[in-house]
């Protein structure tokens, strides 16, 4: 079957299935149902822990998996629920109950395929390193306190959303630790830990934990809360087709947690596919990633599902077992649906405990440790965003926490750019321009001053600017601006450079302007600036100036 090749949004999947062949198809088949099986626990892990239902994360696994798969811009991308939603989704439905969390997700999806559609994809890698390592780190600490219930058993109602009320909740039920949940909880987690690497590759350790707390649990019959006491059972199928109720009244209030999902989604998703993009030597379509994920968040509430995104952990999982095409992924979605349809009824014996030590390891996998023993060896800017952002993501949550980082990061990128731009007074003796653009040897008529501006000239560096006399003790008859090293300007910029030109001009100052790049040039001629400064006052180069400025200071 033959694709149009002009499609503006399109599938990788189409690219990938015109040199499709069986022994591609083998290999997504082992790949697939490999994936399935990892992402089995996970999915009713991140249900749970997410305050739903663990049939919500099978859902989410099952729908999101195959549309992100069949639609997506990446060829081996894995998508479903992940531990970076666990904390959005918790608070949602903390504040807003589940209803409006599955009214979130759609706005969520909307506001994806939005993105997508706009081409918004690449403007997500300018998200500065220092936000996304903040955040990811204080999602992975928030991800450790939201399973200390169920990893020590305590006898708590309910976990507060609240940072301070949580941990102070979770202190004062401390004294009723179960010694039995948590001996489950403890060996799971070191069987995953210790887990040798060779045999992960052929049964992953979540599993072996699963089903061997499973049966340790049963046959022994320990008092350690399981699914089913929790939940009760797990339906099998995926449920029927139903539309959220909500209120016009609400859809304002989930504006803000609805864009933090979006947001959260698109970066995780470009950033799993990016390193999917290293692991096999391929470049994904970012647009259409987010458009994908869009429709795949905009499904899943209609079927019980919470929100997803690309996961790193299942995308390289996938890759390593050997995923040639999307059909991997959509295979790993089937293959949660054949489990959920057969064995779904058996999911009620498996341990909380067993799950919590899991997402235990999960969270440490997720957390970027290291950078903290980076902190050191960073630009103190960089430092004070990553701290920021990372104590609150952990205190007030991540909607603040993204706002307030981008914000400061921001500012000081803005600050930086002020530091890099430089306005020098020079003369034949202090420059060190190359040949064409030199003073070097050349003459500079008395009553004329030649300043070199360096970077790029922006509203946080305007104001060297106005400050441009104070670099003199002299009052000049013509000002020469060399402007070969400006490679951006700004309108702030441009409006600072026309009220300098004024003020020169009320005190007999000619202003001429040496080299300016295409940009600022462009600039100044469609907002009428080259008219009001005079466009014999434009010169080439450094040459040209000085032999304007010396029919101008002595004619």
């Amino acid at each position: 079957m033959a694709f149009p090749s002009d499609i503006p949004f399109r599938p990788k999947m189409v690219d990938c299935w015109k040199h499709y062949s069986k022994r591609k198809f083998v290999s997504d088949l082992a790949a697939g149902v490999t994936v399935g099986i990892v992402a089995l626990p996970l999915a009713m892990a991140f249900g749970i822990a997410s305050g739903a239902t663990p049939q919500a994360g099978i859902f989410t696994a099952v729908i999101a998996g195959f549309l992100i798969s069949a639609l997506g811009g990446s060829r081996v991308q894995i998508g479903g629920p992940t531990g970076a939603f666990i904390v959005v989704v918790y608070g949602i439905i903390a504040h807003y109950g589940f209803a409006n969390l599955l009214i979130c997700t759609v706005m969520a999806g909307v506001i994806l395929v939005i993105m997508g559609v706009a081409r918004f994809g690449a403007v997500i890698k300018f998200i500065p390193l220092p936000v996304t390592f903040g955040f990811t780190n204080g999602i992975a600490i928030l991800i450790l306190t939201t399973q200390i219930k169920d990893f020590f058993g305590l006898k708590l109602e309910s976990v507060p959303s609240d940072f301070f009320a949580k941990m102070t909740a979770l202190f004062d039920s401390f004294p009723t630790v179960s010694t039995m949940t948590f001996g489950v909880a403890l060996c799971s987690l070191l069987l995953i830990i210790f887990w040798p690497p060779d045999w992960g590759r052929i049964v992953p350790a979540s599993i072996v934990a699963v089903v061997l707390g499973t049966l340790v649990v049963t046959f022994f019959r320990l008092p350690v809360e399981t699914i089913g006491s929790r939940f009760g059972s797990v339906p099998q199928g995926l449920p029927p087709f139903h539309v959220p109720a909500f209120t016009l009244n609400h859809l304002q209030d989930l504006v803000r947690p609805a864009t933090t999902i979006a947001l959260l989604g698109a970066i995780e998703s470009l950033l799993s596919a990016v390193v999917a993009d290293g692991m096999i030597d391929d470049r994904h379509d970012s647009n259409q990633e987010l458009i994908a994920q869009g429709l795949a968040n905009i499904a899943c509430p209609f079927f019980g599902g919470i929100p997803a995104t690309g996961a790193i952990a299942r995308t390289a999982t996938n890759i390593r077992s050997g995923a040639q095409s999307p059909i991997a992924g959509m295979i790993h979605a089937a293959t949660l649906l054949v489990i959920l349809l057969v064995a779904a009824s058996l999911a009620k014996f498996i341990p909380l405990a067993t799950l919590s030590a899991v997402l235990m390891m999960v969270a440490f996998n997720m957390g970027e440790w290291r950078e903290f023993r980076m902190l050191s060896k960073y630009p103190k800017s960089d430092v004070t965003v990553f701290l920021t952002t990372f104590g609150l993501t952990v205190v007030f949550g991540l909607t603040v926490a993204v706002e307030v980082g981008m914000i400061l990061a921001a500012f000081l990128f803005i600050r930086r750019i002020s530091e890099t731009t430089k306005v020098t007074l020079v003369d034949e003796a202090t420059d060190l321009e190359g040949d064409h653009q030199s003073l070097r040897g050349k003459v500079i008529p008395p009553g004329v001053l030649v300043f070199n501006v360096f970077g790029a000239l922006m509203f946080g560096a305007a104001e060297k600017l106005e400050n441009i006399l104070l670099h003199s003790h002299q009052e000049p008859k013509v000002l020469i601006l060399r402007m070969q090293k400006v490679v951006a300007m700004d309108s702030t910029a441009l409006n600072t450079l026309g009220h300098l030109h004024l003020k020169l001009q009320k005190r007999g100052i000619v202003l001429i302007l040496s080299g300016p790049h295409t940009q600022p040039y462009v600039l100044m001629e469609n907002s009428g600036f080259l008219d009001e400064l005079g466009r014999e006052n434009i010169a080439g180069n450094v040459d040209d100036a000085i032999a304007k400025a010396k029919a101008l200071a002595h004619p």
